[in-house]
């Protein structure tokens, strides 16, 4: 528990005393640069006192002269954590409704042009979402989606959601897909223990969505991408492949 008390007690130690600062100045140059990258940096500190190491691979391959969706595999709650930091540029993430209640993280999140998503499943939510998404797109801003719609319990490749890939057809941007790596291990689900370990981020080559014919042949073509990386152990079953 030691990782996980030096992990969490770096963010409750330095998130107030940062939103101090950071809130103000967001709402007078309704730019949240300042605000995003001051929880890039507390997120990272909070990570290396936490003993986790993060090796990344391919990020030469994220085009630079674009807004682009990443779409990752989801093992773990720490995957943001180790994931959003080495993305180049800005990045909103679309995350569950509940968290935007959260005090100063919700706020943080709204500021950040983050994207709430409704767990109930309905059509009128998930319409909602994607015209958030693909408002922020618009804006410059990444977006960072795990297509999965939930974390893997044991870590294996679960199906995908097709709401994301509607999104990048109908916004046109470019996916760039991303597997994650070794978080399974430090912080599973259900737990709030933190285990010191390396964790392994891979950037894939950019998946062009009018290059796919329908939202199915995108589907498969950004999930072999994620999977082509994955151990044996965290392969789908082939029951989930069905």
């Amino acid at each position: 528990m030691i990782a996980a008390l030096l992990m969490f007690g770096a963010f409750a130690v330095l998130a107030p005393p940062a939103a101090l600062i950071a809130f103000p100045w967001t709402l007078i140059t309704r730019n949240p640069d300042f605000l995003y990258r001051t929880g890039i940096r507390i997120v990272r500190i909070g990570t290396r006192l936490a003993g986790i190491r993060v090796v990344v691979f391919g990020r030469s391959a994220v085009p630079r002269d674009q807004n682009c969706i990443f779409m990752c595999n989801h093992v773990s709650n720490l995957d943001p954590c180790v994931m959003v930091p080495p993305i180049p540029g800005r990045c909103s993430i679309l995350v569950k409704q509940e968290l935007m209640r959260v005090p100063i993280l919700g706020a943080a999140m709204r500021m950040a042009d983050f994207v709430s998503v409704s767990r109930a499943g309905d059509r009128q939510s998930a319409v909602e979402s994607v015209r958030q998404a693909a408002a922020v797109l618009q804006s410059g801003v990444h977006i960072l989606v795990f297509p999965e719609g939930t974390r893997s319990r044991d870590g294996r490749l679960l199906p995908f959601k097709r709401g994301p890939f509607h999104l990048a057809l109908e916004s046109g941007a470019a996916i760039v897909p991303m597997t994650v790596g070794g978080t399974e291990n430090m912080m599973q689900k259900g737990s709030m223990r933190v285990l010191p370990g390396t964790a392994t981020v891979h950037f894939h080559e950019a998946v062009n969505p009018r290059d796919y014919e329908n939202v199915d042949a995108l589907l498969r073509a950004v999930r072999e991408s994620i999977r082509s990386v994955l151990p044996p152990s965290m392969q789908p079953l082939e029951t989930r492949e069905n």
